[in-house]
């Protein structure tokens, strides 16, 4: 072959290289691209970009019928709009129901008042009572009730000195400890001041009273400077009618400050009068709060009678059940079941409930003794290995159980309004039962049901025609001492079961 031959050959080799090894160029770019499943596009060199109209532009067309119709539209639709809200706002604010107003309330009239009649067997003396307010605070107690504290002999109007502390008792730097510590915790301070407190007639006799209630006004006037809160008298109803007694009102009522919660307290007990005689000494004798024995009498009627008669005036009426006479609730109540019964009946009551030292816990006197010894930590548990009496233990338990209850209480009577200063309804009663409604404006709705005597009862509960007030087929179960009745339950109200020596109180809401 010749070599003009073989040059030829070779060129023909060169023009049939396979394309994919050639370089790609304008159109073979493309079709590579496509082959292997992308395109290429060529993006214009001068991108435009909306600018939107320009001033002169935009004035052209603001001026046209089209777009000054289209403002007026939207503007008049804006105002229309908002009127419509505000008086839809309106209707609402008019339409709905308004709030009753909040009576006035004294510091004695938001939580229960503590009373230690016998500073030595609470706490060995006045000097142990100011390490205890912090216990006590834990109560929600408003009030604390101490005394009688001054130097005195039975029936004896001579030794009588309302202005010096016993010495037994403490001395005159302790109680100023307590009064500091007290009012730093929020709690007031009455000193009882009850003449006679170790003799046999509280005032001595009736040729006495007036001297005595002389000695009185003096030493209000003493203690109340030295920042005491206020102060009770027992059986006062046998000085009230005494020509000093304006002159005692005068001292502790007559420069009261517009704060509730700095105003002196004038409180005074009375024992065996009716619920109208109290009424009645609530009218003429101008206490501030009057404590009575009422409770004493064990018939369910009676005690609704009484609370019936004595409601409208609760901010000035005091309840207690063995309080008059300075005892434990347990003298009365006896068995723990009994002692929560009445915690929660005294907690519901429409008035100010009123306790002994003692009562938190069920606290119980032996035979003969009028003023046990105070128990304390009694919800430390004995430590492992230590030796324990399983009757001690108990008791113990028993003590701690009771506290729990009655803080529980002294928080919902502080927290609910029905139950602080609510309308109150009676629902049913019988001789060893009772039950009411306690209501305030538009506030949860409480009903109190106990029974206290030795057998199972049926209340039928029954509210008589109230405008706004009616009662639901049924209630839940707030807080309760009968074990078949849980917490967070439902119970009819036609017929509550409770077994004896037991009590619940109900819960419903208001529906408008």
């Amino acid at each position: 072959m010749s070599k003009d031959t073989e040059i030829d050959m070779k060129d023909v080799e060169l023009n049939e290289v396979d394309p994919e090894k050639q370089p790609m160029t304008g159109d073979g770019q493309a079709a590579a691209a496509e082959k292997n499943g992308s395109v290429k596009l060529k993006v214009p060199e001068d991108e435009v970009t909306f600018t939107g109209l320009s001033k002169e532009e935009l004035m052209k067309v603001a001026g046209t019928p089209g777009w000054v119709r289209t403002r007026w539209v939207l503007l008049v639709l804006f105002w229309l709009g908002w009127v419509g809200m505000l008086a839809g706002a309106i209707a609402i604010i008019v339409q709905a129901p308004r709030c009753k107003p909040i009576p006035e309330m004294n510091w004695w009239n938001e939580g229960p008042l503590y009373q230690i009649s016998d500073v030595k067997a609470f706490s060995e003396g006045l000097g142990g009572v100011e390490g205890k307010l912090d216990d006590i605070s834990q109560l929600k107690v408003k009030g604390l009730i101490l005394g009688p504290l001054h130097t005195v002999q039975p029936d004896k109007p001579v030794t009588m000195d309302l202005q010096k502390i016993d010495p037994a008792q403490g001395t005159l730097e302790q109680l100023t400890a307590v009064l500091k510590k007290a009012n730093n915790k929020g709690i007031s301070v009455v000193l009882d001041l009850t003449p006679n407190y170790l003799g046999a007639d509280p005032w001595f006799n009736s040729a006495h009273i007036d001297d005595a209630l002389q000695k009185v006004k003096a030493a209000a006037d003493y203690w109340l400077k030295l920042g005491v809160n206020g102060i009770k008298l027992s059986h006062f109803n046998l000085a009230s009618n005494s020509s000093y007694w304006s002159q005692l009102q005068d001292d502790v009522q007559g420069n009261r400050t517009e704060d509730t919660k700095k105003r002196y307290l004038l409180m005074g007990t009375v024992e065996h009068k009716t619920a109208s005689e109290v009424s009645q000494l609530l009218n003429t004798s101008g206490v501030d709060l009057i404590l009575s024995d009422l409770l004493n009498n064990n018939d369910g009627a009676n005690r609704i009678r009484d609370m019936d008669n004595l409601h409208s005036k609760q901010r000035s009426v005091g309840w207690g059940l063995g309080a008059t006479q300075q005892d434990q609730l347990s003298k009365r109540a006896g068995t723990p079941a009994l002692i929560r019964l009445y915690q929660l009946l005294l907690f519901t009551m429409p008035g100010t409930p009123v306790f002994t030292y003692g009562d938190e816990i069920g606290l119980q006197a032996q035979p003969g003794e009028k003023h046990p010894e105070m128990v304390w930590d009694i919800e430390k548990e004995p430590s492992e290995g230590a030796a324990h009496n399983e009757t001690s233990e108990a008791k113990r338990k028993d003590y701690a159980d009771v506290r729990k209850w009655f803080k529980s209480l002294s928080d919902l009577r502080g927290k609910e309004r029905a139950l602080l200063h609510g309308d109150y309804y009676p629902l049913y009663s019988s001789a060893s039962s009772l039950s009411f409604l306690r209501v305030w404006d538009q506030s949860e709705r409480y009903i109190t049901a106990v029974n206290w005597g030795a057998q199972k009862e049926t209340l039928r509960l029954k509210l008589e025609p109230k405008e706004g007030v009616e009662l639901p087929k049924t209630a839940t179960v707030k807080l309760s001492t009968d074990p078949k009745l849980e917490a967070d339950s439902t119970v009819s109200l036609d017929q509550i079961e409770l077994e004896p020596g037991h009590g619940v109180l109900l819960q419903f809401p208001y529906t408008g």
